[in-house]
C-alpha cells in the first residue's frame, strides 16, 4: 500500500512508520520535523494549512513517482500528527491545532478518495489521564462505550476528532478507524520508568494501568490497514496486561473500590479492554515489561 503517515518523527510515529515499511508499504512521512529513514520519504507539511494538506496528498513523494503517466494515489492515510499531550503549548493552542489538522487531513483524504484512514486519539478520552485531581472510570474494565467527557483541551480535542472523523466516513463511505492509543512505551523505556512503577502502582492510576509497547500498536495499524468495510470505528490500544505487578483484584480493591466490575478478568489483565480490537481485528499484544524485567 502507498501511505500517507502524519507524525512519523513522533515519538509513537518513528516506530510505526518504519514497521509499515519493513511490511513491504511505501510510507510518506508528513511531518514538520523529517524522520531521516531510509525508505521512507519525507514531506514538510504543515498540516494545519489545508492548502498544504491537499496539495502533499496529491502529489509525488520520492523521484521514482515521476516515471508513470500520473502520480499514483494513496491507498490510505495514517494520522498520528498532534501535539501530543497537555503542558506543551498552551490549551487553546493544543486543541485548535489538533482539531484543525485532523479536519484538514479528513478533508482532503476523502475529497481525494483515500478509501481508509486510521487516525489516533486517545486513551484520555475517558476523562481520567488528564483530570484536575482524582477522576475514576465509571465502570472496569473501560470499553469503548464509557462515556468520553474529559476536562482538558487535548482530550478535548481528541473527542471532536473522533466526532469530524465519524462525520466524514458518513459522507464519504470510506473506512475510517480511530485509536484510542494508550501510554505509548518504548521498549528501552521498560527499564528505564517501569522498576518505580512496580515499586509504586499508584504512578499507573491515571493510565489506568495499562501501557502499549510501539511494536504492538504497529501491529494494530497494520491490522486496521488490512482489515476492510468496518466503516466507522474506534479502538482501545493497549498491551494486554498491566504497567504494575500487583494483582488485578489488588489494583480493584486499592484504586477501584466501589467502582462497578462488569464482567470477570483475568489476574493481570488490562483494565483498558481490548476485546473489541481482538474480534474485530484479530489484534493480539506481543509484548510486555516481563520479557524484559521478569
Amino acid at each position: 500500500m502507498r501511505i500517507f503517515f502524519t507524525g512519523g518523527s513522533g515519538k509513537a510515529g518513528h516506530h510505526v512508520a518504519p514497521h509499515l515499511a519493513e511490511q513491504g508499504h511505501e510510507v510518506t512521512n508528513a511531518d514538520l520535523t523529517p524522520l531521516g529513514h531510509d525508505g521512507i520519504a519525507d514531506l514538510r507539511v504543515d498540516l494545519t494549512d489545508l492548502g498544504q494538506t491537499y496539495s502533499a496528498l496529491a502529489g509525488a513523494a520520492r523521484p521514482a513517482e515521476l516515471e508513470g503517466p500520473a502520480v499514483p494515489a494513496y491507498d490510505a492515510v495514517v494520522h498520528f500528527a498532534a501535539i501530543p499531550a497537555i503542558l506543551i503549548a498552551p490549551d487553546a493552542t493544543t486543541y485548535a491545532t489538533n482539531v484543525l489538522s485532523t479536519y484538514n487531513v479528513l478533508e482532503a483524504a476523502t475529497r481525494l478518495g483515500v478509501p481508509k484512514v486510521v487516525f489516533a486519539s486517545s486513551e484520555t478520552t475517558y476523562g481520567v489521564c488528564f483530570a484536575q485531581g482524582e477522576r475514576k472510570p465509571l465502570y472496569v474494565p473501560v470499553d469503548e462505550d464509557h462515556p468520553t467527557v474529559p476536562e482538558d483541551s487535548y482530550a478535548m480535542s481528541k473527542v471532536a476528532g473522533e466526532t469530524t472523523a465519524r462525520s466524514f466516513q458518513a459522507r464519504s463511505g470510506a473506512d475510517v478507524y480511530g485509536l484510542r492509543i494508550n501510554n505509548v512505551i518504548e521498549p528501552h523505556e521498560y527499564e528505564q520508568l517501569f522498576p518505580a512503577f512496580l515499586e509504586d502502582p499508584a504512578l499507573r492510576r491515571r493510565n489506568l494501568f495499562a501501557y502499549i509497547d510501539t511494536r504492538d500498536l504497529g501491529q494494530m495499524v497494520q491490522r486496521c490497514l488490512t482489515t476492510d468495510g468496518l466503516g466507522y470505528e474506534v479502538f482501545n490500544v493497549a498491551n494486554a496486561d498491566m504497567s504494575v505487578a500487583v494483582t488485578t483484584d489488588e489494583v480493584r480493591q486499592r484504586f477501584y473500590a466501589g467502582v462497578e466490575q462488569r464482567r470477570p478478568m483475568g489476574p493481570d489483565e488490562t483494565f483498558y479492554s481490548i476485546d473489541k480490537a481482538r474480534q474485530l481485528l484479530g489484534y493480539e499484544p506481543q509484548h510486555s515489561w516481563r520479557d524484559v524485567l521478569g
